[in-house]
């Protein structure tokens, strides 16, 4: 199937990708009548990444972080919504190609995000859980869920420190989030859920190669998320990194083996390659490179925006902007600001990046922010506070905000949340599809 541009002489705008750069590039082309829009999205929904974690661990539901693109869009004349995965790009007739049609473009972007990369380590990627969607989200819920199930009717002690033992490969945002949480949820909650437990609750481990945790922050960031999560109980590994995982053990590079069969991986992200994107276009981590207004390098009419792409134009940036919300956010803002520009026939203006800080929160009492970086360094309670702040307010819609707060205030007070529920499709779709086809197949045979 084929959906061709729109008429009335509206230039079309595809955009692949809803996530931060997406959906501000959308959402600020709503009003703009030279465009008609495209969303492509394989998901039917926009999440918000950063409180991924909590909804692994049980502290916020799905619904709270993510939100119905095509609710979302409802009675806005200008944009349509296509399920879809994208498979290549023919630059050459101004189409991409989907798995289920294509569709023409006169202005292509790729706000696609990026994935795990698990450094080609094909244990790891068969085996740990990553942290990246919300199906990972949901998983990493489910899996670990059951391993305490699993444990609570083990009668042997080491295979109970084997289930319930954790350990976290990556030292960023991600990383230090979910293990202080993880911490947080052994202290409060799975003592008293897991009762059987009680004198077998195992370690949470958090390994990473570099030399200190958050890597981005400040020193004062480095140091008081180390403490925080050494006074959690968490057992910090620095300089270090994850060799292997495979029968139940986790290999470090120090030597050090841990015997768990849950494996969290937030140690590394990388871009997806497409067809039709030249090689020449791609720089570090698959990153398609672009100029100062965001066109993807060898290509004409494509744009890049997000995780998935890399600009060199910033002395302050040279090795392009950090993969950060923020940064995404921006160029979607000034990306559109540039296609209502080209409208006009005016000049477009070049990206430039507002560095407004970097913040994460360590556990329920704790946070570090730097805001202006290099100025202003907070930690504690206050941050604590901003930090809930900025993600509230960061949250797509009202209503997501509304439950998310809510459901932290209901965390926050009573150190518990009634979401560890293992939900899990006992006949997922595929399988029953594949039933109806056997007993359809059965009948034929029959009236034969």
């Amino acid at each position: 199937m084929k959906i061709n541009s729109h008429s009335d002489n509206k230039k079309e705008i595809v955009i692949i990708g809803g996530g931060f750069a997406g959906i501000n590039l959308a959402q600020r082309l709503l009003k703009n009548d030279d465009y008609h829009i495209t969303l492509v999205d394989r998901n039917n929904y926009n999440f918000f990444p950063p409180l991924i974690y909590q909804v692994a661990t049980g502290f916020l539901e799905i619904s709270s972080i993510s939100y119905p693109f095509r609710k979302l869009f409802r009675y806005k004349k200008n944009i349509s919504f296509r399920l879809g995965e994208f498979i290549r790009l023919d630059p050459a007739s101004n189409t991409c190609y989907l798995d289920n049609g294509s569709i023409q473009y006169d202005y292509l972007v790729f706000a696609a995000g990026v994935e795990t990369n698990y450094f080609g380590n094909e244990n790891i990627r068969r085996n740990a859980i990553p942290m990246k969607t919300v199906n990972d989200a949901a998983r990493m819920r489910n899996f670990l869920l059951q391993s305490l199930e699993q444990a609570s009717r083990s009668n042997d002690a080491d295979e109970q420190r084997k289930l319930s033992t954790i350990v976290v490969a990556g030292g960023g945002p991600t990383g230090v989030e979910v293990s202080g949480m993880l911490a947080e949820l052994r202290k409060y909650i799975l003592v008293k859920d897991y009762p059987e437990l009680s004198n077998a609750m195992a370690n949470i481990y958090l390994v990473d190669g570099g030399k200190s945790l958050l890597a981005q922050m400040s020193d004062k960031s480095h140091q008081e998320a180390y403490h925080a999560l050494i006074k959690l109980g968490v057992k910090v590994r620095l300089n270090t990194t994850v060799k292997d995982f495979h029968d139940d053990q986790v290999f470090l590079s120090d030597g050090q083996v841990i015997d768990t069969k849950n494996l969290v991986w937030a140690a590394g992200i990388i871009a997806e390659k497409f067809e039709g994107i030249p090689e020449k276009s791609l720089g570090k981590g698959n990153r398609m490179i672009a100029d100062e207004y965001g066109k993807v390098q060898g290509v004409d009419d494509v744009y890049a925006i997000g995780d998935i792409s890399i600009q060199f134009h910033e002395v302050k940036f040279p090795n392009g902007h950090p993969q950060l919300a923020q940064v995404a956010i921006q160029q979607g803002r000034i990306l559109a600001k540039n296609f209502t520009a080209i409208a006009n026939r005016k000049k477009m203006k070049p990206f430039k990046y507002n560095d407004e800080g970097a913040l994460a929160i360590i556990g329920r009492y704790r946070a570090v922010a730097d805001l202006f970086p290099s100025k202003f360094h907070v930690g504690g309670f206050l941050a604590l506070m901003i930090w809930l702040f900025i993600h509230l307010t960061s949250l797509i819609t009202v209503r997501n905000k509304f439950k998310t707060f809510s459901e932290w205030i209901v965390a926050y007070f009573t150190r518990d949340q009634a979401l560890r529920m293992i939900v899990r499709p006992d006949n997922p779709i595929h399988e029953q599809t594949k039933i109806v086809e056997n007993v359809n197949s059965q009948a034929k045979k029959v009236n034969i």
